[in-house]
């Protein structure tokens, strides 16, 4: 059951992820593009990756592609643009799409494959946590006041003048 599952968010990501290029309308492309990073939520999930789908989740999700949303609807549409693609372009992008899949194939064919017995996943969130709160505590509180001081520094600079 978990394989079906596993290949069911790996076509949806696949899918979705082609859509993202091939979609004319900015705004399908971004729902395109949530559904492959849900997907790819999945498949860290699949991994026992736990704290980095929830960080997906959280800032690729709710803060990216929110971002990209908001640019979408707030920026003025552009009517009558005309893209060209010739042949030579579209043969030049087959001739690096076939090569990058050509490598990726020579190196799956000549890698050996070791079967590695399954163990017990550990709690990556709590060890992350921990090791946060106690051992690096001080970078961590570094980089959340320069973030803050980033925050205070942006709203500063996009505040009219009265």
């Amino acid at each position: 059951m978990a394989d079906l599952v596993f290949w069911i968010v790996v076509g949806v990501t696949i899918v979705s992820a082609a859509m993202v290029v091939q979609s004319k309308q900015l705004l399908y492309s971004a729902i395109a593009l949530l559904f492959t990073f849900v997907g790819v939520t999945g498949l860290y999930i699949f991994l026992w990756a736990d704290f980095i789908a929830g960080v997906q989740v959280v800032v690729y999700v709710g803060g990216i592609l929110v971002l990209i949303i908001f640019g979408i609807m707030l920026t003025n549409k552009i009517t009558s643009v005309n893209i060209s693609h010739t042949s030579v372009q579209r043969g030049i992008g087959a001739t690096v799409v076939l090569g990058i899949l050509a490598g990726i194939g020579f190196m799956i064919i000549n890698t050996p494959w070791y079967q590695v017995a399954a163990t017990e996943p550990e709690q990556t969130t709590e060890t992350i946590g921990r090791l946060l709160m106690m051992d690096y505590l001080l970078p961590f509180e570094v980089a959340s006041l320069l973030l803050l001081g980033a925050l205070i520094g942006a709203t500063t600079l996009s505040r009219k003048e009265d």
